[in-house]
């Protein structure tokens, strides 16, 4: 029912209710730290300490997930494979034309970043994306290095 009061048109409810739209739900966001945080809970933290002792593993890969600049300012650990984190899901994935042999050595994979936010979203992705032999150092390079873990410089060719 429509009635005109003062020039404004009043609707009763149940037209109301009946030609109103749902309202569209806002989706959820998430900031970097909960992405993190949600990670962490689902795969495999090794301390730097832990991670130092499978150093010189034959079994194990370390894959570093900095990015070129980072590694020159800091070095990495000796023998890792360089993995920049914005295109880990293309080198894992076996039908790309960038695939990483590593990603399908059977080896285990330890993933690290600076500081170990990259690394922990890095394994949960690994595992998304059906890699089982997966981790991350918590705490990342800064851990390991605080921890005497060694270190090799990288340089940049000319």
């Amino acid at each position: 029912m429509i009635r005109y009061r003062s020039g404004i048109v009043l609707l009763t409810c149940g037209l109301l209710a009946a030609c109103a739209e749902p309202a569209a739900k806002a989706p959820e966001t998430k900031g970097a730290r909960a992405l993190v945080a949600e990670a962490t809970a689902r795969i495999q933290t090794l301390s730097a300490p832990e991670a130092i002792r499978l150093f010189g593993d034959t079994s194990v890969v370390f894959v570093d997930l900095r990015e070129q600049g980072e590694q020159e300012v800091s070095g990495k650990i000796p023998g890792a494979v360089h993995a920049p984190r914005g295109m880990l899901e293309f080198y894992i994935d076996s039908t790309t034309s960038v695939h990483l042999p590593v990603f399908s050595s059977g080896k285990r994979i330890i993933f690290y970043c600076a500081g170990g936010g990259r690394s922990a979203l890095a394994t949960a992705r690994a595992l998304d994306m059906g890699l089982t032999n997966v981790a991350h150092v918590g705490g990342g390079f800064k851990a390991w290095r605080v921890a005497g873990g060694p270190v090799e410089p990288v340089t940049v060719a000319p």
